[in-house]
């Protein structure tokens, strides 16, 4: 069905079925005084080096149809449709959500900026960043068990990041993060509602995201664009986001609105992100403008306009327009992957927000990860004696799929799934209700919509009333 993106097939190169630590390194990274705890190296700074490879290349879906799945869910809400492993990649969406932290320097970067303008800028860029990784993979997270969880403390990045499923249906993820320098404190809940709409799946991610930046006294909050998968039934995968995202800081009224444009008839907008800083008096401070794939910019308002004009008169004028009527079967039309077009075109006295981070060369065998990815599911020796015994690195599902076992991990994932249903029956018979471990419901106090918030008490590292679900 045509399933696999470029050179991402079963095959692999000698040098990418290398152990982790054989893998040969960034000049600027292969310093290093020696290993930690016998195995895990450390470079010279002390900080100790994450993995760059996963055990086994991606498995090939090019032999399985989802069509044959698919076909009678069109419309439908997917998070209790039951989808083949081989549609997977070996992370929870537990794990997804972490990579909201992989561009963590510009949450650092906003908390150093005097000047709230910047700040803000910074958070649109940070943002834009959460959704980057997203960017050609086209495999399926895991969905979480419920009490399931997922922690991740980087000391190198300075954050220390703890998630929960709360609950199953709806299913409903809840993450808090915080600097270890205590610097700000970023939390939120998603609610991904996935449908299928014959040639596309579509999710739309439910919930509030919420920054606060503790030394400014400030606080962000907002939501995800839509993010929808096209041609699932035959051709290239390829993905878009699309959908209006308002980013406001409560504390000054000024508010941040950025418009992901979808692709388009032609592919003219393809990952194509634009938008505006204003003052609480809606006057406009800044222009955005660039790629979530890609990087961002800013410039004046003026300077935007100016060059809009200069472009516009200079153009060719338009050889077809579309109608009302023919843009409703636009996206159907969009769903063969359009030509990629040129690079961000940059407006003189632009300033540069971001730019998103090179992938791994061998990055296309191992399900699109970044490195930030590649590193989640590490289990180091001796961490299992550490983490909660709900926490993602210890299923037995997603270990197995990422070692290459694709029957061992099929398996696995259907005696998880039939044990949690064992376990709703069973609750449901004794009429007892599941009690959250980590998270508690409630109200955001900048929103004043219900959203999930943390109780606090993870890292005291008390896990003896922990549910056993794996």
């Amino acid at each position: 069905t045509g399933f696999d993106s470029d050179n991402s097939s079963g095959e692999f190169s000698e040098a990418n079925h290398k152990d982790p630590e054989m893998l040969d390194l960034e000049p600027h990274q292969s310093n290093r005084t020696g290993k930690h705890n016998g195995e895990t190296e450390i470079q010279e700074n002390g900080i100790k080096r994450h993995r760059t490879s996963l055990p086994a290349p991606m498995f090939s879906r090019s032999d399985f149809s989802v069509w044959s799945i698919l076909k009678k869910c069109i419309g439908l809400e997917l998070s209790k449709i039951t989808m083949p492993i081989v549609f997977n990649e070996p992370l929870s969406f537990l794990q997804r959500i972490t990579e909201y932290m992989e561009h963590i320097y510009l949450i650092n970067k906003a908390c150093s900026l005097a000047d709230p303008l910047e700040r803000m800028q910074a958070v649109a860029a940070f943002a834009v960043s959460a959704v980057a990784s997203q960017w050609e993979r086209t495999g399926k997270p895991f969905n979480p068990l419920l009490g399931e969880t997922y922690e991740l403390t980087r000391e190198d990045l300075g954050f220390r990041f703890i998630s929960e499923q709360v609950s199953h249906h709806p299913p409903i993820s809840a993450f808090y993060s915080e600097g270890l320098n205590k610097d700000f404190i970023f939390h939120g809940s998603i609610y991904p509602k996935l449908k299928f709409w014959g040639k596309s799946i579509e999710a739309e991610p439910r919930g509030t995201i919420t920054l606060e930046l503790l030394k400014h006294n400030e606080a962000y909050t907002w939501t995800n664009p839509t993010c929808c998968v096209h041609n699932v039934i035959i051709g290239k995968l390829w993905l878009e986001q699309y959908g209006v995202v308002e980013i406001v800081n409560h504390s000054t009224g000024d508010k941040c609105v950025l418009n992901f444009k979808p692709c388009g008839l032609f592919g003219k907008e393809l990952h194509r992100v634009e938008g505006y800083i204003q003052d609480k008096h809606r006057k406009k401070l800044c222009v955005i403008y660039g790629k979530w794939t890609e990087c961002l910019w800013c410039t004046d308002p003026t300077t935007y306009e100016t060059y809009k004009k200069s472009e516009k008169r200079g153009s060719e004028p338009k050889k077809k327009s579309v109608s009302e009527e023919d843009s409703k079967s636009e996206n159907d039309e969009a769903d063969d992957m359009p030509e990629v077009q040129d690079t961000v075109q940059f407006i003189p006295g632009s300033k540069l927000l971001w730019r998103i981070n090179s992938r791994p060369p061998n990055s296309s065998q191992m399900y699109n990860f970044t490195s930030f990815a590649v590193s989640l599911n590490e289990l180091e020796k001796g961490m299992e004696a550490i983490l909660a015994p709900t926490d993602c690195r210890l299923r037995p599902d997603i270990r197995n799929m990422e070692n290459g076992n694709m029957d061992v991990a099929s398996k696995e994932k259907e005696r998880l799934e039939e044990k949690q249903r064992a376990a709703r029956k069973e609750r449901a018979k004794d009429e007892v209700e599941w009690q959250t471990r980590w998270f508690h419901q409630g109200t955001n106090p900048y929103t004043g919509t219900p959203d999930w918030l943390y109780s606090g008490g993870y890292f005291d590292r008390n896990f003896s009333d922990c549910p056993d679900i794996y």
